[in-house]
């Protein structure tokens, strides 16, 4: 049994809010135990360079306090990976960033890869891991942050931007936020199409229990 530090980018008050992502891992891999975590006063989440700006610190104390707590892995439930370059070089604890998680998981299907985004641009570290195999991108209008997703209204705009992406040809498509995962946006898509849909707090805990087991083997 492995135990994961999951840190949630939007405040969040509720428990049963809080602990959704750690949930969706839980339930879909019965070797990983997740204790979750948010950043505070960020109601909104990051939604901008700004807003990630002003919450890696906050990410930074979180991480350390569940190095404190001994967990095996931490998990950054943001598709922008903000924090995570900074977290890897203060901690020992192997620091996963759902982004780059979701885009090594899409290149391993196929190379012509969707982004169903949530900010005007693509996040960075997955633009960069795509790099060329990013062959389309579609954003649900007027959706500007995870809170809008939750609306009706916002997910009928996903599923608008997403027949957009089908239109496109591509062979997988990818979440470019974890708010897709909140909204359970997986379950939608299957019933739209039978193009694969990466879901990033899945892919998150696809690449923990691979890291930790391969590090199992090493010996750890």
């Amino acid at each position: 049994m492995y135990m994961i530090g999951l840190i949630r980018v939007l405040t969040i008050k509720e428990e049963y809010k809080l602990n959704i992502h750690g949930k969706i891992i839980e339930k879909a891999f019965n070797e990983l135990r997740v204790i979750s975590r948010c950043i505070e006063d960020q109601p909104l989440g990051i939604y901008d360079e700004t807003s990630e700006k002003i919450a890696i610190p906050k990410i930074l104390k979180l991480i350390k306090e569940f190095e404190k707590m001994n967990v095996d892995a931490i998990v950054i439930s943001c598709a922008a990976d903000p924090g995570v370059e900074e977290g890897r070089r203060i901690s020992k604890v192997p620091i996963i960033g759902a982004g780059s998680a979701t885009a090594s998981i899409a290149l391993s299907y196929s190379s012509k890869v969707g982004v169903l985004k949530l900010t005007e641009e693509v996040p960075k570290v997955v633009k960069r891991i795509l790099g060329p195999h990013l062959v389309a991108e579609e954003k649900p209008e007027g959706v500007k942050n995870s809170v809008h997703l939750m609306q009706e209204w916002g997910i009928k705009a996903s599923i608008r931007a997403l027949n957009k992406l089908l239109a496109c040809g591509v062979d997988v498509i990818i979440a470019g936020c974890t708010g897709f995962s909140t909204i359970n946006f997986k379950d939608i898509v299957k019933e739209i199409t039978d193009t694969p849909f990466i879901d990033p707090v899945l892919a998150s805990g696809t690449a923990a229990i691979g890291i930790l087991k391969q590090i199992d083997r090493r010996g750890r």
